[in-house]
């Protein structure tokens, strides 16, 4: 049937704006299923050779059905403007990692026993996902097997061979939280997964909202960072993680969570450890110890590690094996966990900085993480806060940055504290940002 709607809309017989019939009425009318009509219907919205609306119908697109972005998404990395202080992006603190780093490749050009000529395979990488189970611990995501651990490209890349790896299907659907780190977009763009979002309270995904979600749109993911969510700093207690992950095995949903920007120990346990057969952990050594290491690594379900394995393996063949091994050397001989503990103090130093700064203003934030949240107060809105930043030479992320497409945002800033900049220039800056919320428009509609 989708060959014969592609045929009709390219060629014309069906004009750009004609109302379909409804699933049921085609049906009928054609002898078949409703669920092969509305297959075929799915197909032809993505292709983009027909528009649904709801409450309105289905109708032609028109006969071109390549669809050009005019307005690309915000780059994940973005460029810093001239005589700018970046208080956008979470980056990790210089703390001399760099003199260990190179340290380490030292070491390892000495080495006589790797292997940098042929591809990286199960026995090479060995020794690098030991590093991880390492460096996680069997409490963090309960007890593993080193065939569960899959290496990637950093957290990012990490998440979409775990997306890669689950999605099925012409019309995929991702559920996450309803404010969500911009790389979620990213991914479900590669994947043409459709993004879906939850609501949230002060523990994070509301249980009742995410089933309520899954009986509305389905969903095979369920992508979440449930202990260091950005923006909003929002922990989630583990009677919550608990009552989520009762839904997820309920539903036969699979759990991502991406816990890339803990930089501590925490107790509470990941959703690995809760649900072991539904729920994946991701991280990586970026916020940690140094993002251009690129060392990052799923930690699978029990049972599919050799599909995610399949999928790493498909799509780049694995991970540099000089990079496996320098992410293996400074795990096992303890000299990431010193980089880590010195980036931690010193995340915590600048977080002390902005509470005792920005603390009149209704800010969230936790101790170890490297932004908060600040809602803006009366008289602001996102949009206009936003201009009079960039007059005062501050670069910040509006809420709007981190809002799925269908999505509300708050009228609230993520504020970034590792700029690149010492603590002196950092607290001038929070300063003036502070100096800047005390001034709001006078003409405001409210």
């Amino acid at each position: 049937m989708i060959q014969s709607l592609r045929t009709a809309v390219r060629s014309g017989v069906l004009e750009q704006g004609y109302k379909m019939p409804t699933v049921r009425d085609l049906a009928w009318k054609l002898g078949i299923t409703p669920g092969t009509v509305a297959r075929a219907y799915r197909m032809a919205a993505e292709e983009g050779l027909v528009e649904t609306t709801v409450g309105r119908g289905t109708f032609v697109a028109g006969a071109a059905p390549v669809r050009v972005d005019v307005t690309p998404d915000e780059p994940l990395i973005s460029e810093v403007a001239p005589d700018a202080i970046d208080l956008r992006a979470s980056r990790v603190l210089d703390v001399g990692q760099e003199a260990v780093i190179r340290a380490g490749l030292s070491r390892l050009a000495e080495s006589s026993g790797n292997r940098y000529r042929d591809y990286p395979d199960s026995q090479s990488s060995a020794p690098a996902q030991e590093a991880v189970m390492q460096w996680v611990g069997p409490d963090r995501a309960g007890r593993l097997q080193v065939a569960e651990v899959v290496m990637g490209l950093g957290a990012q890349h990490s998440v979409i061979m775990a997306l890669q790896t689950c999605l099925q299907g012409t019309a995929p659907v991702i559920l996450t939280e309803s404010l969500c780190y911009p790389g979620v977009r990213h991914a479900a763009r590669l994947l043409r997964a459709q993004v879906i979002g939850v609501d949230m309270d002060e523990e994070g995904v509301r249980p009742d909202r995410l089933e309520e979600a899954l009986q509305k749109h389905g969903g095979q993911v369920f992508l979440t960072a449930a202990e260091t969510h950005s923006p909003t700093a929002v922990r989630t207690p583990l009677a919550r993680r608990q009552a989520i992950a009762r839904v997820a095995q309920r539903y036969q949903l699979q759990i991502i969570e991406d816990d890339c920007h803990c930089i501590t120990r925490p107790e509470t346990p990941a959703y690995r450890a809760i649900c072991p057969e539904n729920a994946w952990y991701i991280s990586s050594l970026t916020k940690s110890v140094s993002s251009a290491l690129r060392f990052g690594f799923a930690i699978c379900p029990r049972g599919r590690g050799a599909a995610a394995q399949q999928v790493a393996q498909s799509s780049f063949y694995g991970m540099p094996q000089p990079i496996l091994d320098l992410g293996a050397d400074l795990i096992k001989s303890g000299q990431a966990e010193e980089v880590r503990t010195r980036v931690l103090a010193a995340v915590e130093a600048r977080v002390r900085m902005a509470v005792n700064i920005l603390g009149k203003w209704n800010i969230s934030w936790q101790p170890s993480l490297p932004f908060v949240w600040l809602r803006l107060p009366q008289g602001w809105r996102g949009s206009t806060f936003m201009r009079a930043c960039d007059a005062a030479g501050l670069q910040i992320k509006s809420a709007d940055e981190f809002a799925l497409p269908d999505g509300q945002a708050p009228h609230a800033v993520r504020v970034a504290l590792t700029p690149d900049t010492s603590d002196a220039v950092l607290g001038e800056a929070l300063e003036r940002l502070s100096g800047v919320l005390e001034c709001p428009p006078v003409a405001v509609d409210l």
